[in-house]
């Protein structure tokens, strides 16, 4: 091994000693933040008193909150939603966002800045060539009580433009493909496309556009994006498959003409960014939580509190750790394979994720 090699190990190695630093120290922040009678929120207070001890004296690293019990999804479906409002945020305006509600009652959680914080950071990973300041976005995906409607309208604010949005309402098109009114599916979809349309011809400092794979499959097959001007893409959906990476940047994009920013995120993370575009990658995706606000392992599905090795697929697990949220060891209904840490981001990355295998037969992604 050369001496160059050998240091660039040994940059990537301290570069990860001190992401983990950087992480066991905000796990220590957040745990005594939460589980502070003056600071944290009802549904945590509560939860020590049954735990019968304080996770402020014995959670001191991220592999530490292997003590507490994993979160269960059912702990945030109905309400009262204020339980989960730290105390020290009483006083501020408070928004609820919901995931799922196809049937049953839908997950909910709370934000008051997580999401323009979330989104102000994912700026720093758009190129100015392909995502220009100023430029006006188009938001055509998920609105309603999702995040992702209010995230993507700061994301253009915060970079000088203005948002335009397309109504998008995906359970109702999830109810007509369940019940097998497929045709009436596809007229939505493309009373959704017209009016896409009808934005991007009407209004030229469109530049920018945020969509899912579907709908981006869709609305390229009925115009050239980059001949009405666009000139950058963020795109997300556990549909972002290698196949479909490669189909959108040669195809849709023709060629490779307008950035393209695959990206992996929820209302319970937040939004992880994808490694930059390599052709040595063969079209793969990797993406990298926003570390240390959120991580993502990959665990073996019938052993959970076992992270795989590296290559190996597994089923994602998130921690979610801000002021507003406190979510440790989630596991999603999501899979994917671990990847190694890369130069621009000294953590564990997840590549190629997809439904979760064990659900995926019950579950439908409709126009996502």
């Amino acid at each position: 091994m050369t001496s160059a090699a050998s240091t660039e190990i040994g940059t990537a190695a301290a570069r990860q000693q001190a992401a983990r630093a950087e992480l066991d120290e905000h796990v220590r922040r957040m745990v005594r933040w939460h589980f502070d009678p003056q600071t944290g929120c009802p549904f945590w207070l509560q939860f020590a008193e049954r735990l019968g001890w304080d996770p402020r004296d014995r959670v001191h690293t991220y592999a530490d909150l292997d003590l507490l019990p994993p979160f269960q999804d059912e702990w945030l479906r109905g309400g009262p939603v204020r339980r989960w409002v730290p105390r020290a945020l009483s006083d501020k305006p408070v928004y609820v966002f919901e995931t799922g509600g196809t049937t049953g009652v839908p997950k909910s959680r709370i934000n008051i800045e997580d999401f323009r914080i979330d989104y102000s950071e994912f700026s720093n990973s758009l190129a100015e060539s392909g995502f220009p300041h100023g430029s006006d976005w188009l938001m055509l995906g998920p609105s309603g009580p999702r995040r992702l409607r209010l995230a993507v309208e700061h994301l253009c604010q915060f970079r000088g433009g203005i948002c335009f949005m397309v109504d998008l309402d995906p359970r109702w098109v999830i109810k007509l493909i369940k019940a097998g009114r497929i045709s009436e599916a596809e007229d939505y979809k493309r009373h959704v496309i017209d009016q896409a349309l009808t934005l991007l011809r009407a209004h030229p400092g469109i530049k920018c556009l945020f969509t899912t794979p579907k709908l981006l499959e869709a609305l390229a097959n009925q115009v050239s994006l980059r001949r009405l001007g666009i000139t950058g893409i963020f795109c997300g959906g556990t549909e972002m498959t290698p196949q479909f990476n490669r189909f959108a940047r040669e195809e849709l994009l023709e060629n490779h003409s307008i950035a393209f920013v695959p990206t992996y995120g929820n209302t319970l993370m937040g939004l992880a960014v994808s490694k930059p575009f390599d052709p040595a990658d063969n079209w793969s995706i990797t993406y990298y939580p926003p570390s240390p606000r959120a991580m993502i392992e990959i665990v073996d599905p019938d052993a959970p509190q076992r992270v795989v090795d590296y290559g190996q697929w597994g089923r994602v697990r998130l921690t979610t750790l801000t002021r507003e949220f406190f979510m440790p060891r989630f596991l999603e209904r999501d899979e994917a394979i671990r990847r190694p840490p890369c130069p621009e981001h000294p953590w564990d990355g997840v590549g190629d994720v997809r439904p979760f295998r064990k659900m995926a037969a019950g579950s439908v992604e409709g126009v996502y």
